[in-house]
């Protein structure tokens, strides 16, 4: 017997409530996106929250799908997901407009939220071209959402310098999916990722061959770590020795860090004297640790380093800006025996808004308060610092978000990065998730390039990473302090390093676009 009207109205999918509890569900599932980065109870990535988080928005659009939906709605759900996603994962640049920029708290608000929705806007087009032109095929309309997703966040990862925090692949730095790092990088495994969710929520598989190729495809994704111990028994290079470092965290409060007879005193007294009494061979400070240009410095301070490490069995490389008459960079200088000038590395890729002001926005930028906010670009691949048998490849801050920029360093195996060093000053962002994300982020890199990743800090996270992506070494976050540990340097080349150093993130994009292409072009023919 059929149902009456009004019954048929209450389980409609385009009834209204039907529509507003879907996009509720989208902006939760985006949520439990950012969360898995880092669980804000415990800091800590949840592989399964993002495949589970996905996997519910690829069972929404599928639903959209088979509706007949119009790409417009399906670009709105996307849309709702990924600006939620994206807002959660960032929502602590409120703290540096507002806390510290002095932006007013509704104008730092609007800010947070127009940049991730402008950002969601990438994941809203490939999901929108999914459910409008996307095959029928369950594992083919699978491959194809992965190249899309995977599309989505290789253009946020690069368009406009590029601002790819919180990208999903950073979810598996621990878990099942983790040993795909070494070959594919964070956007391959967030490919997988993206592959696995569509395959489990996007339906069932229900012809034979769709069930083999299915099950086959996800036996892969999860079974590729045992495999890939056997297939890497000589890629993971063997150990160039051990470095003693001692890396300092001053806890410097960003509200004080530049006021004379406040933060600048503070920072110009403690570093002054830790670099003066230590006992590693190699001793870090982090970024603009001295925040001060060298003109600016002390009289004979800057030269009393330089004359300390002059000799010995001592290196030390500091932190702090460079440059005179309008032109800086964020810099650090190393300082090692019988070296004629110190060594210099400067900060190629440069936070928008923050380092650099993109064009049409200096009324923005007026807005705040931001000493030392418009630097200048090092190169990028600037050779490495050399000292006792390690090659040390520094970035600052944000930088070690971009994988394929730092894999420009491994073009020649011979000269190749043995550590891989991050100094940051995280006090921008007080004392939130932004700490713990950039932990799964100095985690995959680890991985990526089987070397050790050592982090000095202002506020946290100051840690030593080993070669296979484990905290080894930690100090506790917001505590002044030292953290003295052995680092074992690595050599040879992953397979990632192989093929990123050559040609950037291009493997990437040609596969995901062909992907796109050949269902595309098929999709016509049997229209």
């Amino acid at each position: 017997m059929p149902l009456p009207a009004a019954a048929t109205a209450r389980v409609s999918p385009s009834s209204p409530v039907v529509g507003l509890f879907r996009l509720l569900g989208c902006g939760l599932a985006g949520l439990a996106q950012a969360l898995s980065i880092a669980a804000p109870t415990h800091g800590q990535p949840l592989w399964w929250l993002q495949l589970l988080s996905l996997g519910a928005l690829v069972w929404l659009l599928g639903r959209l799908r088979a509706e007949g939906a119009g790409w417009r709605r399906a670009g709105l759900h996307a849309w709702l997901f990924s600006t939620t996603w994206l807002t959660g994962s960032f929502w602590w640049l409120f703290i540096s407009m507002h806390t510290y920029g002095g932006l007013p708290a509704p104008l730092a608000a609007i800010a947070v939220l127009a940049l991730a929705a402008a950002l969601g806007l990438y994941y809203a087009a490939a999901c929108a071209w999914f459910v409008a032109r996307g095959p029928k095929g369950r594992v083919t309309s699978a491959l194809v959402f992965a190249a899309l997703w995977t599309l989505a966040e290789l253009v946020r990862g690069s368009w406009f310098t590029g601002f790819p925090w919180g990208a999903g692949g950073y979810a598996h730095v621990e878990g099942p999916f983790a040993a795909w790092a070494p070959w594919v990088g964070v956007y391959g495994i967030g490919a997988v990722a993206a592959l696995v969710a569509a395959l489990i929520a996007g339906g069932p598989l229900v012809r034979r061959a769709e069930i083999v190729q299915g099950l086959l495809l996800i036996a892969l994704a999860f079974g590729f770590p045992q495999l890939a111990a056997s297939l890497r028994s000589d890629a993971g290079g063997a150990s160039t020795g051990s470095l003693q470092v001692a890396l300092l965290q001053g806890n410097i409060p960003q509200d004080e860090k530049f006021i004379p007879g406040g933060g600048i005193e503070t920072a110009l007294r403690w570093y002054g004297e830790q670099l003066r009494d230590a006992k590693a061979s190699l001793v870090v400070t982090p970024e603009t640790a001295l925040p001060l240009l060298p003109q600016q410095l002390p009289a004979g301070y800057l030269e009393a380093i330089q004359a300390r490490y002059s000799n010995g069995t001592q290196a030390a490389i500091v932190g702090l800006p460079m440059g005179d008459r309008g032109s800086y960079s964020n810099s650090v200088l190393g300082f090692q025996p019988d070296a004629t000038q110190p060594y210099k590395y400067s900060k190629h890729h440069l936070v928008p808004f923050g380092e650099f002001i993109p064009m049409g926005f200096r009324w923005f930028i007026q807005m705040m308060s931001i000493p030392l906010g418009d630097f200048e670009r090092g190169g990028l691949a600037q050779a490495p610092f050399v000292w006792q048998g390690q090659r040390i490849a520094t970035n600052i801050c944000y930088e070690d978000l971009f994988g394929d920029e730092i894999g420009a360093n491994f073009r020649d195996e011979a000269t190749a990065p043995t550590i891989l060093l991050n100094v940051s000053n995280i006090a921008w962002f007080g004392d939130s998730v932004a700490i713990d994300e950039h932990l799964s982020i100095s985690r995959m890199r680890a991985l990526e390039f089987a070397r050790p990743m050592v982090r000095a800090t202002n506020t946290g996270a100051t840690i030593v990473i080993d070669a296979e992506g484990r905290v080894t070494h930690q100090l506790p976050r917001l505590t002044r302090g030292v953290l003295e540990a052995s680092v074992q340097g690595r050599n040879g080349l992953t397979p990632y390093a192989r093929w990123v150093a050559p040609f950037g993130l291009w493997p990437l994009w040609i596969a995901a676009l062909a992907i796109v292409a050949i269902a595309f072009v098929l999709g016509r023919r049997q229209r």
